[in-house]
């Protein structure tokens, strides 16, 4: 028996008219009649009363009727199963990634390709803004973000809320560490009070490269006691640990998990005394129901949240 000779005696029984079946099918009359005589042959059944003027279903016709029906909705159902696993194999995830992320990512990526092992992922790097509008635009699927979007409150007229439109879910907070130089006497301590950096320059980004850093960075030295004394702008890693190395004492921070992967040897990364300034970390994702792959990234950052 053939699926195909299933279907044609399914488009008969429901038509009761050969002609009309065909026209159905798309096929000629005579292919039908010879298809569904064979599937008589094969069954040792008679599945049609036929005259010249009508075709009615025997009894055993009838009792067919039911399992073809059950074999072609089995069909229909192993072939979307099958569709929709082809087309998980061949997704793309494009991810908007942040600086800094360090461990959290390779973790992310390990605990994604787990859940998702045919799933392909594409990295695209951008600043914030312009991440946020690709989710928007449906070119990202996701991008990890930092900060809140709500505006900071000594900036709160000059603030545009780039995150309109947007659902912004909490994966983690990145604990910020300090960088120092390694022969400074504070690097010799295990960890580093932000008091004690009230007397050297604060190299970091200008405020409207990274606001929700630079805004973390300075409430806490405020929180502290002090107003930081802000040194040449943080460019590269490699220039701006170069210069905080080699130069006049100076102090940057760094994400905790990009610090544990960073190549610095003339540099010391000390944790902060608590309370230690840290950044939330978001996924920006639409508002729509999550995809499979999109829904195995989100599984994927939970899990690396416990880092």
């Amino acid at each position: 028996m053939e699926l195909r000779q299933v279907r044609y005696f399914v488009a008969v029984a429901e038509e009761l008219h050969f002609g009309r079946a065909a026209e159905r099918l798309h096929i000629v009359q005579p292919t039908v009649s010879q298809q569904i005589r064979r599937l008589e042959r094969e069954l040792g059944l008679k599945l049609f009363d036929r005259t010249t003027r009508t075709v009615t279903l025997t009894a055993a016709g009838r009792a067919f009727l039911t399992n073809a029906r059950a074999l072609l909705e089995v069909e229909r159902s192993t072939a979307e199963a099958m569709a929709a696993f082809r087309a998980q194999q061949d997704a793309t995830l494009s991810i908007g990634t942040s600086t800094g992320l360090g461990l959290r990512l390779d973790a992310v990526l390990t605990a994604l390709t787990e859940r998702a092992p045919h799933l392909l992922v594409e990295l695209i790097s951008a600043p914030q803004a312009t991440r946020l509008q690709q989710v928007r635009d449906g070119e990202l699927d996701a991008a990890f973000v930092r900060g809140t979007h709500r505006p900071h409150p000594r900036h709160r007229k000059h603030h545009v809320d780039d995150s309109s439109g947007l659902e912004l879910l909490l994966l983690w907070s990145d604990v910020l560490v300090a960088a120092l130089p390694a022969g400074h006497p504070l690097a010799a301590q295990p960890d580093v009070a932000l008091a004690d950096l009230s007397g050297l320059p604060l190299r970091i980004a200008p405020r409207d490269a990274n606001p929700h850093l630079v805004d973390t960075v300075v409430d806490a030295c405020r929180a502290a006691g002090f107003e930081p004394v802000m040194g040449a702008a943080f460019t590269t890693d490699q220039d701006t640990l170069a210069a905080i190395a080699t130069g006049r004492p100076s102090w940057t921070v760094y994400y905790a998990s990009q610090a544990e992967i960073h190549p610095a040897p003339r540099i010391s990364f000390r944790p902060f005394t608590a309370p230690a300034p840290a950044v939330q970390m978001y996924l920006a994702v639409r508002p729509d129901p999550p995809s499979r792959p999109l829904a195995a990234l989100l599984d994927a950052c939970n899990s690396a949240a416990s880092l």
